[in-house]
C-alpha cells in the first residue's frame, strides 16, 4: 500500500517545530539521497520508512521543491493568527527592554531555542487601533514558547531576517556615533599629548574589528538559515 503524500506549497504549510526536528535529525554526513528522504518524511509528515517506498526521482522532486521555498526571502509579517489568537510583532523593536534583548538575541542563535525567540517577538494583541496595535507586556518567552512551536516558518524567517537588518543598522549607526566621539575627544586632548592621535587610531580600530566580528557572527547565525 502505499503512502499518502501532502506536500506543502508553500512555508505557510510548514511549522517551526517541522523545522526544528528537521534540523536535529541532519547530518553533515547524509547522503543527498538520505537527506532528500528525510525532508520528505519531516515536511510531508510520513515515517521514514514509508519514504523508502517512494520513487527516488519522486522523492528529490519533492525535497527540491521544499529546499527552494526555504531558501527563499521572507518578508516580515507584523501579525497572524493561531487558533483564536492574534499575534504582534514588536511594534517597536528599536525601544524594547534589555530583558527582551537578551532573551531574542541569545535564543535566536540555535534552531532549537527559536520558540523561544518567537515568543519574545511576537505576543498576543491587547489593543487595536487602525494600523497600530499595542501587545501584551512580555512575562518571559516561557509564556508563549510552546505556542509558537506551530508557528508558520514564513513567519519564523521573515521575523528573523528582519532582527537581524535592524541589528546590523544600529551596530552600524553605534560604531558611526562612537567614532565621532573618539575623534572629538583626541581633538581635545591633542595639544596635550602627541600620543593621544596614535591611542585614537587604535580605538577607530578596535571599534571596526568590533562591528566586523558581531556582522559575521550576524551573518552565521542567518546563512543557517
Amino acid at each position: 500500500m502505499k503512502a499518502e503524500i501532502v506536500i506543502p506549497s508553500s512555508l505557510d504549510d510548514i511549522t517551526l517545530e517541522q523545522y526544528q526536528l528537521f534540523m536535529r535529525i541532519v547530518s553533515k554526513d547524509d547522503s543527498e539521497e538520505f537527506l532528500a528522504q528525510k525532508m520528505v518524511s519531516v515536511f510531508c509528515k510520513i515515517r521514514l520508512s514509508d519514504v523508502f517506498k517512494i520513487r527516488m526521482l519522486d522523492v528529490l522532486e519533492i525535497a527540491t521543491s521544499i529546499g527552494e521555498m526555504i531558501q527563499k526571502s521572507c518578508d516580515l509579517t507584523p501579525r497572524f493568527k493561531m487558533n483564536d489568537t492574534e499575534f504582534g510583532f514588536i511594534p517597536d523593536l528599536e525601544n524594547i527592554s534589555f530583558e527582551e534583548y537578551v532573551d531574542l538575541d541569545s535564543h535566536l542563535g540555535d534552531w532549537q531555542t527559536m520558540h523561544k525567540a518567537m515568543a519574545v517577538m511576537y505576543r498576543p494583541i491587547v489593543k487595536t487601533k487602525r494600523d497600530k496595535y499595542d501587545i501584551e507586556e512580555y512575562q518571559g518567552s516561557i509564556t508563549y514558547s510552546e505556542v509558537m512551536k506551530y508557528a508558520p516558518l514564513s513567519i519564523v524567517l521573515g521575523s528573523m531576517v528582519f532582527f537581524y537588518r535592524l541589528r546590523d543598522e544600529l551596530l552600524k549607526a553605534t560604531l558611526s556615533y562612537l567614532k565621532t566621539e573618539v575623534t572629538e575627544m583626541a581633538l581635545v586632548q591633542r595639544s596635550s599629548s602627541i600620543s593621544s592621535g596614535g591611542g585614537t587610531t587604535q580605538s577607530i580600530n578596535l571599534l571596526e574589528e568590533t562591528l566586523q566580528s558581531l556582522t559575521k557572527l550576524q551573518n552565521y547565525h542567518y546563512s543557517n538559515v
